[in-house]
């Protein structure tokens, strides 16, 4: 994931830093107490809204919510939250309804159920909203039992992993067929446009629970899920936690897996380096982190820490095939401080020995730190595991429609694109797959 730019109506690229945010929900308010014969006291206090949720009161959110069907979510949680009479019962229900609405999206963009409105099936963004609309609810949430600051968090922490189908990737096992893991990313930049989709989120849900044939006939199924682009989340340790299960060895091990987020205009790049520097830009929620990448207790990992690693996605295969419109780049480009120190150093052939990280292939935002870290934790626990990330091309509205001040929110040309790098993706995945096959 790369930050975007907007220069006189087109959309550039930066590399930019990165930084960790939290998974886990801000910290709410203290309870009320209960009162003295152990009763229940008043209703428990609540939160404020996140920057990110404060954006639901924008045109563009509304709209897309109203043309998908998905403005219904949040009302809907909430009179369900009105109902809930304790804690385990709100546990129920809030992991019920996170997973859901990561189901309904799904759905939606592969084609069943109702489409809910005009707004183009294969759209990720209201699957983005509307999980705001209810974290936004259960944040607000004054039940009449008492709710403690640690019980909201871990609530909203539940709704967020149930939501980005996070805790319901199910791989089945046995030899006959390929596993596959793949994964996205929300929207971001969004006090630039808040009308901006992520193609990696679309095709995550345009994916999952699917199957392609590879090369030999063996079929590989794929589960997905998407990640927030919040520093805080990565250091509280959302990637390990979700792929920690599939790539450890076990009758449903992933065989295979890519991260995936948005990168640079018109091409595909495979990066075949990642490294342990955060750059600091801000997130969705405007936080900033600079550092090196925080591992969080008890993950396996690899020590000492190293300043790089590297794809184990078949580059030169994928790079080769006709996957589709765009062009699909081997992208080896870093950042170094030398061995020995001194300034950054731009290396187009990947890093020199013994120097120090400062951006990988795909830069030093989250992009560049999910990879890092789900192949930091492949090479803690399955290092011959094929996996690595892949940055699709920045999706672009069509000419004329590049204000977001005045612009739509959809038009041909952005449906256009977002179809075709979904499509090739599943097709990249497909040659990935085909790869591994052919080993086994």
């Amino acid at each position: 994931m790369r930050r975007i730019r907007t220069r006189l109506g087109a959309l550039g690229i930066a590399l930019t830093a990165a930084v960790p945010l939290s998974l886990t929900a801000p910290a709410a308010a203290t309870a009320t107490p209960a009162t003295p014969n152990g009763t229940p006291g008043a209703a428990a206090s609540a939160t404020a809204p996140t920057v990110e949720e404060g954006r639901l009161a924008q045109a563009a959110p509304r709209e897309i919510l109203r043309r998908s069907g998905f403005d219904a979510w949040q009302p809907e949680f909430a009179c369900g939250l009105a109902r809930v009479t304790t804690y385990q019962e709100g546990q129920r229900y809030v992991a019920r309804e996170g997973r859901a609405l990561w189901r309904r999206a799904v759905d939606r963009v592969q084609g069943r159920g109702p489409a809910g409105g005009d707004l183009s099936r294969d759209d990720d963004r209201p699957l983005y909203w509307a999980r705001l609309g209810m974290t936004k609810e259960l944040r607000a949430w004054h039940p009449g039992f008492r709710l403690s600051p640690a019980q909201r968090t871990a609530l909203l922490g539940s709704l967020e992993r149930g939501s980005r189908g996070q805790d319901s990737i199910e791989l089945p096992a046995g030899k006959r067929v390929l596993r596959v893991v793949v994964t996205g990313f929300d929207p971001f930049q969004l006090d630039d446009d808040a009308r901006r989709s992520n193609p990696s989120g679309a095709a995550a849900l345009a994916l999952d629970g699917t199957a392609v044939r590879t090369a030999s006939g063996r079929w590989a199924r794929i589960e997905t899920a998407v990640f927030p682009v919040r520093w805080a989340d990565f250091a509280a340790g959302t990637v390990e936690r979700t792929l920690l299960p599939q790539l450890r060895r076990g009758p449903r091990q992933a065989d295979l897996f890519t991260t995936i987020s948005q990168g640079r205009p018109g091409q595909f790049d495979v990066e075949r380096t990642n490294g342990a520097w955060r750059g600091g830009f801000p997130d969705n929620a405007r936080e900033s982190r600079t550092g090196t990448v925080p591992i969080p207790a008890g993950v396996p990992t690899v020590l000492p820490q190293p300043q790089w690693t590297t794809t184990g996605l078949p580059y030169a295969r994928i790079v080769a095939a006709d996957t589709g419109p765009y062009p699909v780049r081997d992208h080896t480009t870093v950042t170094e401080i030398p061995a020995g120190g001194g300034a950054p150093v731009v290396r187009p052939d990947g890093p020199t020995p013994g120097s120090t990280a400062r951006a990988g292939g795909g830069g030093d935002y989250l992009s560049n730190e999910i990879a890092y870290r789900a192949t930091l934790l492949r090479d803690a626990v399955r290092p011959s595991l094929p996996g690595g990330h892949l940055h699709t091309p920045v999706l672009e509205f069509g000419p004329g429609n590049t204000d977001p001040a005045s612009g739509r929110i959809t038009d041909p040309v952005f449906e256009r694109n977002r179809a075709a790098i979904t499509g090739q993706v599943r097709q990249i995945v497909t040659v990935a797959a085909s790869a591994v096959a052919a080993q086994r």
